[in-house]
This record gives structure tokens, C-alpha cells and sequence, in this order.
């Protein structure tokens, strides 16, 4: 793989690179690697050049998305209180010249050398991995159960279930019935996961998002209009 980077005026530094795989030119945004441009072998760089040029206002509301999500991201410190479904978030400074993550049954323990401040990336990446990885625990330990309570509940039937740690999707539905939930659910009230748990599962015999899909939906849950309008103020990013 062959690739060039070019800083542009209005976005910065973009990373070009060519891709035997690739069939068409793409812009891909995501920290911490930036403005990443993937093209054919057979295409031009003056040719991507001239794409990232036709997408100049895209990429700058891109940009000012990924900033404002960041901003959102609260800074964890000794005197955070946060606590999932089942553990309790303890920050602590300590000796060692390491990063430690602890779980417990019921405690996220993250210790820090004395070497960093405590709002450092390498700290706050930490939390967040414990923070994931409590979710990833309890979400093995409530979806499939919630899952399987609901597809007997209402007559469906799916293939497998697969827990994930998914950035843009609540679940997903595959054409053989296999289910894939987002361990993020584990933030959200149990009404909501209720709800996306029955999204997926009405994409059993649903595929797609038609008024058959809706209407199913909205039988089962009374109002999928609104309960999908309440998820969509959730971020599948963990930010709080």
C-alpha cells in the first residue's frame, strides 16, 4: 500500500493512500489517524486531490461534528462519580510507572503513575476501556436472557446473538437471523433496550424498514416512532 499526505489550507493534513481493493475514491474521518482518503491503484493522486477539493464543506462539517462530540466527552478524575448497572468507578493515583485496570464484581478500579496528570489521554483511554469492558460483562450477563425472553414473548425467531462494541448501531439484523447488539445498550434505560432488542427482532421477518416494519414494530411497543426518536438521543459513543 502506497500512500502520500497533503496539507490542505481549509482542513489540514490528508493522508492519501492507494488501496488494490478499492474501487472508488473515499473519505474517511476518524481520530486519531484524521482525514484519510482511500483510492484505486489505478486513480491519480491529482485525481483524490480534486475529490477531497469537491468535498471541502462536507469534511469541514465532518470535522466541527467530531470536535463538538469531543467536547462533549467528560474528563474522569478522583472525585468522578460513575457507576454502571453494576459497578462502581474508583480513580487512583499510584506508585507504579503503569496504567492499571482492575474489575471487580462490583468496581471499575483505574490506577495512574504520578508521572501523568490525570486528565491525560493515556489515563482517560484507560477509564474508558474499564468502563467498556464492565459493559461488555454485564451486557453477556443481561441481553441474551432479555433477548430470548422477548422472542418467545412475541414469536420470533433468530439464528445466534453476538454482543459487540459497535460505533454507529444500536443492533443489527442479518439476513440468517443472526442479531447483533451493541454493549453500549447497558447505558440506556431498560425500556429503550426493550425497544432496540424488538427492532432487531422484528428484522427476523422484516428486512427491511417499510410500513409492514413499522407497523409490526409499533403493535408490539405501542409507539416505535417515538421510543426511536428517544434512542436517537443516546450516542452509541461512550462520552458520559
Amino acid at each position: 500500500m502506497s500512500q502520500k499526505q497533503i496539507n490542505f489550507d481549509s482542513v489540514g493534513k490528508v493522508i492519501f493512500r492507494k488501496n488494490r481493493r478499492a474501487k472508488n475514491i473515499s473519505i474517511r474521518i476518524k481520530p486519531p489517524a484524521g482525514i484519510v482518503v482511500t483510492l484505486p491503484y489505478y486513480a491519480s493522486y491529482k485525481t483524490a486531490e480534486k475529490f477531497v477539493e469537491s468535498k471541502i464543506k462536507w469534511i469541514t462539517k465532518s470535522l466541527l461534528k467530531i470536535k463538538e462530540a469531543e467536547n462533549k466527552r467528560i474528563l474522569f478524575d478522583e472525585n468522578t462519580t460513575y457507576k454502571t448497572r453494576n459497578h462502581l468507578l474508583k480513580i487512583e493515583q499510584n506508585s507504579s510507572d503503569e496504567i492499571l485496570i482492575y474489575l471487580s464484581e462490583s468496581t471499575i478500579k483505574v490506577k495512574y503513575p504520578e508521572r501523568l496528570p490525570v486528565t491525560s489521554p493515556e489515563v482517560q483511554n484507560a477509564v474508558r476501556i474499564g468502563i467498556t469492558e464492565a459493559l461488555r460483562i454485564e451486557a453477556k450477563e443481561y441481553l441474551p436472557a432479555k433477548v430470548e425472553i422477548l422472542a418467545e414473548k412475541f414469536g420470533f425467531n433468530y439464528n445466534k446473538l453476538f454482543i459487540k462494541n459497535l460505533r454507529s448501531r444500536w443492533g443489527s439484523c442479518s439476513n440468517k437471523n443472526n442479531i447483533n447488539l451493541n454493549l453500549q445498550l447497558m447505558r440506556l434505560p431498560d425500556s429503550l433496550i426493550d425497544y432496540v432488542i424488538l427492532h432487531e427482532l422484528v428484522h427476523t421477518v422484516e428486512k427491511n424498514h417499510g410500513k409492514n416494519f413499522w407497523a409490526k414494530l409499533d403493535a408490539i411497543t405501542g409507539n416505535a416512532k417515538a421510543l426511536s426518536k428517544e434512542v436517537k438521543k443516546y450516542s452509541t459513543v461512550l462520552h458520559d
